[in-house]
Order: structure tokens, then C-alpha cells, then sequence
């Protein structure tokens, strides 16, 4: 993974978005709570929210129509999909989009990290998703 030296390497180009795939309404929640901070992200974060009666297949082909929009229409150069759950179906679903290097991947997803992606959504996809992890590392601490 990248260092965080690598911010240097930003390009006014770059214009990153975020897919939300998490068990219904977690997706929802994370980017209305984003939306409170970050205003102007709306229409950077999409979100897909998972009923325990959607199908897998359902769920990715969602996920891949809102991918194909991301890049057609609103011309962003890569995508952080972000899940809930390692091992869960959102998370399974989410693994099946990674086809090139223009799309990463995280699990456990919480607002710190959401709110770290948002920030350095500018950066090259790897600095935005090693940054990510950092908001969700760096996020979850005792509190006395």
C-alpha cells in the first residue's frame, strides 16, 4: 500500500466516487450522516442498501449498473466500494466488482472511514483507500 507521502502525487483529473453496498439501511445512514459534514458529496456517494431478500445477483447487477453510471456519466476515474461486513453478502458482492485497478475495496466500513474517503477523494484510488483504513483504525478508540 501507498504511503500517505504519496499525496504529492495528486492530479486535478482525478475524481474519485464512493459505492456504499451494506445491509439495508446501514448504506443509506452512512451517506446521510456524510452528507451532514460534506454538503457537496451527494453526488459522488451512491449507495445500495441490502434487504435479507435480495438476491446476490440482484445486488450486483445494481451495483455494477450504478459503476458503469459513476464512470459514463458523471465521469469519475475510480471508485472506493465500501461494505459492512467481511464474509457478509454485501461484502461478497462488493469482491465481485474489483475487475481492474480503477476499483478498490474495504470492509467494516464506519463513518470515520467514510469521512476519510470523502476527503481524499481527489488522490490516486490508493491513497484514497489506504486512507480509508486509516479513518477506521484511527476512528475506533476507549473513550473515558
Amino acid at each position: 500500500m501507498p504511503s500517505g507521502d504519496n499525496l504529492n502525487q495528486i492530479d486535478p483529473y482525478i475524481m474519485n466516487s464512493i459505492l456504499i453496498i451494506a445491509h439495508a439501511p446501514l448504506a443509506s445512514a452512512l451517506r446521510s450522516a456524510a452528507l451532514h459534514a460534506f454538503p457537496d458529496a451527494a453526488a459522488r456517494v451512491a449507495v445500495i442498501d441490502v434487504p435479507p431478500e435480495q438476491s446476490p445477483d440482484v445486488t450486483l447487477s445494481i451495483a455494477r449498473a450504478l459503476l458503469h453510471t459513476a464512470a459514463q456519466s458523471l465521469g469519475m476515474t475510480g471508485t472506493l466500494v465500501m461494505s459492512d461486513v467481511l464474509g457478509a453478502t454485501p461484502c461478497n458482492v462488493a469482491k465481485q466488482l474489483v475487475t481492474d485497478s480503477q476499483i478498490k475495496c474495504v470492509a467494516g466500513t464506519s463513518l470515520p472511514m467514510l469521512f476519510r474517503a470523502i476527503t481524499y477523494w481527489d488522490a490516486p484510488l490508493a491513497v484514497m483507500e489506504e486512507k480509508a483504513l486509516q479513518g477506521g483504525t484511527l476512528g475506533a478508540i476507549a473513550v473515558t
